[in-house]
């Protein structure tokens, strides 16, 4: 009876693991790119069991071990870029000019909660540059307006607005001026997404970009190329800007997945979190099921001065904050280069778009 069952969660345990590496992008196949690290904690478990249990025969106990071995350092091979025992992919920096400097404040705020204050409260305590929130209605726009009418206390006098009922909302309450501001959709006709140039105190701008696309799930999208292609046409728009680049949002989609490498191979943008930490940001109610869901890439123009996953505040999602220097980095130890596309990689994310008949023509390029 042991022996079955280690037998067959064995077989269900691979067949988790080695669907991801299909390029099937049904939302039953895509969802086991999210639970590596709970995954890897199954196949270690599985591990021990396999050498524990008594009742198994000498091969049959060896077969299942190696299987297990393998399956956890799979997955481990996954999460390990996103620890500190990986080199940091963005530069860290302690000296930095406050003038070419931006503090970035993401939080999706789940549009059934009614904690406005409590996101109100990190806004005063962590006085970001500028605030995105996803999932943001009308309810919402009303609580945080207070951001940009009371200027003495907050100062966020730029914003773009974009309030839905339909779990995509978004809005971005600025301290710096936005130029070239667009609310746009990409992909989905009620899947919004904003791009603007955003002026540091120095003068410098950045090319910015605020995603939300939706996610392949049973009360969504069946399939995940709605998101993929709105990710591939955006890391194809931004590949070639000479300006500094910063993309962030909640992407439905883990820091460790295909889909995420993809764009950042595409994009060549730097992730902060590669030597770093995980940074899980979903879900804030639930331990032992958490991941990465929100992100901030940005282009070697810049080094990271800070990154921080802030306080639950009654949304699903913990917000996430990123502060970043426009300044020659200040190495603290070795770094690693943004991924490269190879053809193999070009072509997917050229199948994916063209699917979805979408390319990077369609995403706005502020500044230009």
């Amino acid at each position: 009876m042991i022996p079955t069952l280690l037998g067959v969660l064995t077989l269900l345990m691979a067949a988790f693991t080695l669907l991801p590496l299909t390029r099937i992008r049904h939302w039953s196949v895509r969802i086991m790119d999210f639970p590596r690290l709970q995954l890897a904690a199954l196949w270690a478990m599985l591990l021990i069991a396999d050498l524990a249990v008594p009742q198994l025969a000498f091969g049959l106990r060896v077969a299942l071990a190696v299987i297990a071995v393998a399956g956890l350092v799979y997955q481990a091979h996954w999460i390990m870029p996103y620890t500190r025992l990986f080199p940091c992919e963005s530069a860290h920096t302690k000296q930095h000019d406050r003038q070419r400097q931006v503090r970035l404040l993401t939080a999706n705020v789940l549009t059934s909660n009614h904690d406005s204050d409590k996101l109100l409260a990190i806004v005063e305590r962590e006085q970001p540059d500028v605030l995105v929130t996803l999932e943001s209605d009308d309810w919402w726009q009303q609580r945080l307006d207070v951001l940009e009418a009371d200027s003495e206390q907050y100062g966020y006098t730029h914003t773009l607005k974009c309030p839905l009922d339909n779990l995509y909302g978004m809005h971005v309450y600025s301290r710096l001026p936005l130029h070239d501001a667009s609310i746009d959709y990409l992909v989905e006709e009620d899947v919004p997404s904003m791009h603007a140039q955003l002026e540091l105190a120095s003068g410098d701008r950045v090319r910015v970009h605020f995603l939300h696309p939706a996610p392949p799930s049973p009360t969504e999208n069946d399939e995940s190329s709605e998101r993929d292609a709105e990710l591939i046409i955006v890391a194809r728009s931004v590949a070639d800007s000479q300006q500094p680049v910063i993309v962030t949002g909640d992407l439905n989609d883990v820091a460790w997945s295909r889909t995420t490498r993809l764009f950042r191979k595409l994009s060549g943008l730097l992730d902060p979190r590669v030597g770093r930490g995980m940074f899980n940001t979903f879900h804030a109610n639930i331990p032992l099921l958490r991941w990465p869901l929100d992100h901030l890439f940005h282009s070697e123009h810049f080094s990271v001065v800070r990154v921080a996953r802030m306080e639950a505040f009654g949304s699903d999602h913990f917000p996430l904050l990123t502060e970043l220097a426009l300044t020659p980095a200040q190495d603290t130890g070795e770094t690693l280069d943004a991924p490269e596309p190879d053809a193999d990689d070009q072509a997917e994310a050229s199948e994916t778009a063209n699917d979805e008949n979408v390319s990077q023509q369609d995403v706005p390029k502020p500044g230009r």
